[in-house]
């Protein structure tokens, strides 16, 4: 993983949310609460929050006497969701989802939506969730699929490996979508120590309003962003215009839809 795959600062909070929480997260998001709404109590810890699109899902979804915890590594993005409506409900907190600031057997569940794949060491990351969960308690993840099932990543990034064919920008292909083998998935969870594991793999539809707007979502709302400008300074909103040509050329120039897929994975001890 590239060392700028993790920043998501200035701008992007807001892209990101207004942008790529409607095409591609906050129907995983609604997948993953729902798959939480059996507790009437206790503690939830999400991880890697972002913007705070899951801890919406799970204000919505779970009764009050559950608390929510939810952290990110990015203070940017923290300080991003506790300015939503509603978020008051949750505990949210900077924190490394590999080292984190809570006591063992303190969590009935720990959540992460789309951020193992940033993990610099997946398996210490596993092992941080599984700490902090009380026995009997889940852990429940999801990561993308590969580009092949995700088309809309994948029109972007074959059209920015035109546009840059020296040093195509790889983000995509590299993080979001680089962790899809289940097989790894799996070997990965259980070198953390959990016994029993389930991955389902969730078609999902992926809908924006318009070609330009899923453009900007991926070129200026995550850090592929940055790999952009240090290849062509002043060219983002050019690369951004590309993008939004080759995905309206496939999809028509109204709102567009197309599927995509992800793992879900429930782990326990």
């Amino acid at each position: 993983m590239a060392t700028g795959d993790t920043v998501f600062a200035g701008s992007i909070p807001a892209l990101y949310d207004r942008f790529m929480g409607p095409m591609l997260f906050r129907p995983y998001a609604a997948d993953l609460a729902r798959r939480l709404s059996d507790l009437s109590s206790g503690r939830v810890l999400e991880t890697a929050a972002g913007t705070g699109i899951v801890t919406e899902a799970l204000i919505a979804t779970l009764p009050p006497a559950v608390e929510i915890v939810a952290t990110d590594l990015n203070q940017a993005m923290v300080d991003y969701a506790s300015t939503k409506p509603g978020m008051s409900r949750a505990t949210l907190r900077q924190a490394d989802a590999l080292s984190l600031p809570f006591d063992t057997a303190s969590f009935d569940a720990v959540v992460c939506q789309f951020g193992v794949m940033f993990f610099p060491d997946r398996v210490a990351g596993y092992r941080e969730a599984k700490r902090v969960l009380k026995p009997n308690g889940r852990f429940l993840f999801s990561a993308w699929g590969n580009l092949a099932h995700n088309p809309f990543a994948a029109i972007l990034t074959d059209t920015l490996a035109v546009r840059f064919p020296n040093d195509p920008p790889r983000f995509f292909e590299r993080t979001p979508h680089g962790y899809h083998d289940v097989d790894r998935i799996r070997a990965d969870v259980a070198a953390a120590g959990f016994n029993h594991v389930t991955i389902d793999t969730v078609t999902l539809p992926s809908r924006s309003a318009s070609a330009r707007d899923a453009a900007t979502a991926m070129c200026q709302g995550t850090p592929l962003r940055g790999e952009i400008e240090a290849r062509a300074p002043g060219g983002l909103q050019a690369a951004t215009d590309a993008v939004a040509e080759a995905l309206a050329a496939r999809y028509g120039s109204g709102a567009i839809e197309a599927p995509m897929q992800a793992h879900v994975v429930t782990a326990r001890v």
